[in-house]
């Protein structure tokens, strides 16, 4: 069967290529490879800077330009060449440092040094340092940019449509009044709390050799400040170094970007929920083209795809980052290999989560406030208005207030001369009485607006 989009096993390579493509210059093994490829070529660099190692003078521009180009012209033609070596040697780090040497070795002027491609390394000094410039960059370029971007949307509903009363509902049943910005201006609350943690998150790297104490670099050569010199060429990838580890980094910061995501998702999904549900109640209505087709059989039907779209994807890229979270933290003594395979699939998490926030990106875009059926709802329930008058009861000392209320309004049909009558035979003073006549279910909005205001300033 021959390979294409409509051949993949999984749909991000497949259906979402699209929407998951932006990805794949990060997590691809290609770009895995490339990553790879500038850390050695770096640490080469590095190493030429050490006045104490005699045996590898300083590069000079020309040297320099030599290996830059190296990684600037890297294609997918070394990338085959690479990975047709690990299958025979089975080894996909040794095969990059074997493609370097054999790039190097054809210029003459450096080819005397290539034993120094991969000096002192373990592969997990490369790795590491690989993952976490791949975290640094999807973090930087696509995460916050389209969280922001979701983000963006929702406060736009909350500006829109922070006046419109609305029902709320606890439990599922009619509960007192709020606006349908305030119930978006929750979610924007919520979602740039985990943006602001997710950009404060620390990306952590360790280049410290086979069991993280520097024991081949100091053999070669003690006089060497090697702690120091791993801390500059950390630090100068952009990374967090980290002082003290094992072969492996340990991972403890791919859990907390991993959890602050989850908790992000977990919010979009609380939010497509309600959203399914207020679509459903007809408060809210979808745009659609006429071309589009809401279902097979049914040729009325809008459904809410965008949002089941972004529920089901978010589910299966949480399922896959709670496993990591739990995972990588997790190795056996200095060092087991069980958390290769799980690293390979941090951009499978991660796409399944971009195909979500896409969904729900196209879908917000579609919805319009049904005012009509909002108003008409509320106009239902004036039952609602039974916490207000037992309040002011409470207020003025009225034994059993909320027995009596409940007696009043449970079960029955009420509206707004049934609870004038029970107003009118209150014993609280006329401007109580007054007060609690004018309220309507439309008007019983406690301090929503004021809620709204202060939540776009801190937004």
């Amino acid at each position: 069967m021959k390979y294409d989009y409509l051949t993949t096993i999984s749909p991000i390579d497949g259906r979402y290529f699209n929407k998951t493509n932006c990805l794949r210059a990060i997590f691809s093994e290609y770009s895995f490879l490339k990553f790879r490829l500038k850390i050695e070529i770096k640490w080469l660099q590095k190493l030429s800077e050490i006045n104490e190692i005699l045996e590898l003078p300083k590069f000079d521009d020309n040297e320099n330009n030599f290996l830059n180009k190296i990684l600037k012209e890297f294609d997918e033609k070394d990338a085959f060449w690479i990975k047709s070596l690990e299958n025979k040697i089975n080894h996909d780090v040794k095969s990059l440092e074997y493609f370097l040497k054999k790039k190097i070795n054809s210029f003459k002027c450096l080819k005397s040094i290539s034993e120094f491609v991969h000096f002192a390394c373990t592969s997990e000094d490369i790795n590491n340092l690989s993952y976490g410039l791949m975290l640094k960059k999807s973090k930087k370029e696509l995460l916050l940019p389209i969280w922001e971007t979701i983000i963006l949307e929702i406060k736009n509903l909350v500006v829109l449509y922070k006046d419109i009363p609305m029902l709320s509902r606890t439990h599922g049943q009619a509960a007192t009044t709020s606006t349908f910005g305030k119930e978006m201006s929750i979610f924007l609350y919520r979602m740039n709390r985990q943006k602001k943690q997710l950009k404060n998150i620390k990306i952590l790297g360790k280049f410290n050799g086979s069991t993280g104490n520097y024991n081949s670099h100091f053999i070669a050569y003690p006089n060497v400040d090697w702690i120091k010199i791993s801390k500059d060429f950390v630090s100068s990838l952009g990374l967090e170094w980290n002082p003290c580890t094992t072969q492996i980094e340990p991972h403890d910061y791919i859990s907390e970007i991993f959890s602050c995501i989850v908790r992000f998702n977990l919010i979009l999904l609380d939010f497509n929920k309600d959203i399914w549900s207020y679509i459903s109640m007809n408060y809210l209505k979808q745009k659609e083209s006429v071309d589009v087709v809401g279902s097979s059989v049914m040729p009325h039907k809008i459904n809410p795809i965008n949002f089941e779209n972004s529920e089901g994807n978010l589910g299966l890229s949480n399922s896959i980052m709670i496993h990591m979270i739990k995972k990588l933290m997790v190795s056996r003594l200095q060092r087991d290999l069980s958390d290769s395979t799980v690293l390979r699939n941090i951009g499978t998490a991660l796409s399944y989560s971009y195909i979500a926030y896409d969904s729900s990106l196209i879908g917000i875009k579609k919805l319009k406030l049904n005012k009509n059926e909002i108003f008409k709802d509320l106009d239902k329930h004036w039952e609602i208005l039974s916490e207000p008058i037992q309040t002011i009861m409470r207020k003025y000392k009225i034994c059993n207030s909320y027995e009596k209320m409940k007696f009043f309004t449970k079960g029955k049909k009420i509206n707004r001369e049934i609870l004038h009558i029970f107003i009118n035979k209150l014993k609280i003073p006329i401007f109580e009485k007054e007060k609690l006549k004018k309220l309507t279910p439309k008007t019983y909005l406690g301090l929503s607006k004021e809620i709204v205001n202060n939540c776009l300033k801190l937004n």
